[in-house]
């Protein structure tokens, strides 16, 4: 399909207009904090449904931001003399962030969101006309080269990012842009893949105007654009990962059967990673009829790697049809067409074996280590964002407690990390409870069941007695042989260490 219908996007070989453009937003207080002042929580809110209703009942002022808004945000053409007052319009029409309507009104040519950074950044996302977030009623375009703004996919994987500084770094499918703008802060060098042109050109937008460093953008498919001999210690990707009979919508099907485009880029990962380095992804995999399904995905592993792979959401095959033809607003059309296009992906399923598709984060990690750790689990629960550092912290701990045997573990200090309770369940009245859980309140937010022995052991862990003295001290309390409590006990430190609720002193 060709683009032929999709706006005529602004210069990107204009920095000087963008630099004009950026200073111009700022002044009127074109920034989330901003819009959030001026629209209220419910507007602001329906914004991110694609719902613009309550924007425009709260724009129907003529203050800069309001004109802003409504030119930037809700696609409504303005008229020449209060754009003038705001930005610099003849520069804007020429370089064409902006174009002409009627005799005397503008519009702009693409979607401009304003977009807070970590530390507080003003930065500006930029994508396709009425394709900034997704929502109810789909994107609201169906050309195959559309691109996509900031959606919940997008800023789950800015928020599990390991954020250390890197001298290179890799964003595979970079869409609008956005891996490649948080990236631009913690690494030297950004390289940034698409196999849209589109793409590649918006991604320069939005960097240009939310005035980051530019980055190298290289046109192809995955690993395509990437020589032999360039490795990199950060590759992020949000790919084109639903599975679907057919590659109609670039941003989203990756043109590869079932999901094979999200094996083929973890598998192809591991000779692109520096030692040390992180690659991370969101992806969809397939559970098939036969088939455990974290097996699957232990295979997807590469060699030299340690991977912690997380599933947040699985839904069967009718959910997971249903959700993305919405999303391309397939539901809004022929009554017959849909059904027929439900029916193709039922049966591409079931010519597959695919009973449910699951969804969640894979993180890789070069190790130099024989013996790689490969964690599969599934964790539907609220987290805590960004999460960066716990994943990070996350492989830290793999090293620490694959260099630490079991007499290693009792000869070590540790203690409670931040922000952990303990409940004890049971029978009102009862002399002991039947069992006891240490749950958390910062990063994965876990909860774990533990012992008597296991609670008094993590109770008293402050960093002072290593952990073989502490049993000691606990089985004279319970009256236990000290060798057999050693013995038994490690197995439950080591998991207490995994999970994050003990961490060693020194």
């Amino acid at each position: 399909m060709s683009n032929s219908t999709l706006s005529t996007l602004p210069a990107s070989d204009r920095p000087e207009v963008a630099a004009r453009l950026r200073d111009a937003l700022l002044g009127a207080a074109f920034t989330a904090d901003g819009l959030l002042e001026l629209l209220g929580a419910p507007a602001y809110a329906a914004l991110a449904r694609s719902e613009t209703v309550p924007a425009l009942r709260a724009t129907r002022g003529d203050t800069p931001l309001e004109t802003l808004v409504r030119l930037f945000l809700l696609q409504q053409p303005v008229p020449h003399a209060r754009v003038a007052d705001v930005l610099p319009v003849a520069a804007c029409v020429d370089s064409g962030w902006l174009v002409s309507v009627g005799a005397d009104e503008v519009a702009a040519t693409v979607d401009v969101r304003p977009y807070g950074g970590p530390d507080g950044e003003d930065w500006f996302i930029v994508s396709d006309l009425g394709c900034a977030v997704g929502g109810a009623g789909g994107i609201g375009s169906r050309e195959e080269g559309v691109v996509l703004g900031v959606g919940g996919a997008s800023t789950t994987l800015a928020g599990i990012t390991v954020r250390t500084p890197v001298s290179a770094a890799l964003d595979l499918g970079t869409g609008s842009g956005i891996q490649a703008l948080h990236a631009a802060r913690h690494a030297t060098r950004v390289t940034a893949t698409d196999l849209n042109p589109r793409a590649l050109h918006i991604t320069a937008l939005t960097l240009a105007l939310s005035g980051a460093p530019t980055a190298d953008l290289r046109e192809g498919s995955l690993f395509e654009p990437v020589r032999d001999d360039e490795t990199y210690e950060l590759i992020v990707s949000n790919p084109p990962f639903v599975i679907s009979p057919g590659a109609r919508l670039t941003y989203r099907d990756g043109g590869m059967g079932g999901d094979d485009l999200c094996r083929s880029l973890v598998q192809q990962a591991g000779d692109r990673l520096r030692e040390g380095g992180f690659a991370q992804f969101l992806a969809n995999w397939q559970h098939v009829e036969g088939e455990d399904w974290q097996d699957r995905l232990r295979s997807w592993v590469p060699r030299g790697c340690d991977a912690w792979i997380v599933q947040r959401e699985v839904q069967d095959v009718t959910q997971y049809a249903e959700l993305w033809l919405r999303d391309a607003g397939d539901h809004q059309g022929d009554t017959v067409a849909y059904e027929a296009l439900y029916d193709a992906w039922l049966d591409e399923f079931e010519a597959r074996k695919v009973k449910a598709v699951g969804f969640g984060w894979i993180t890789l990690r070069r190790t130099g280590s024989d013996a790689p750790s490969i964690t599969v689990e599934e964790w539907p629960h609220p987290v805590e964002q960004p999460l960066g550092d716990t994943v990070r912290e996350h492989f830290d701990r793999v090293d620490y407690l694959r260099a630490h045997d079991d007499a290693a573990l009792l000869a070590a200090h540790f203690r409670l990390a931040p922000e952990i309770i303990q409940e004890q369940v049971g029978l009102p009245g009862a002399e002991d409870p039947e069992h006891v859980v240490l749950r958390q309140h910062r990063g994965m937010r876990r909860a774990t069941k533990v012992d008597t022995v296991g609670a008094g052991f993590a109770g008293v862990c402050d960093g002072t007695l290593s952990a073989g003295r502490i049993l000691d001290a606990i089985a004279q309390l319970v009256g236990e042989d000290p060798v057999l409590l050693r013995d038994r006990t490690p197995a439950q430190i080591r998991l207490l260490v995994e999970q994050g609720f003990l961490e060693p002193v020194g």
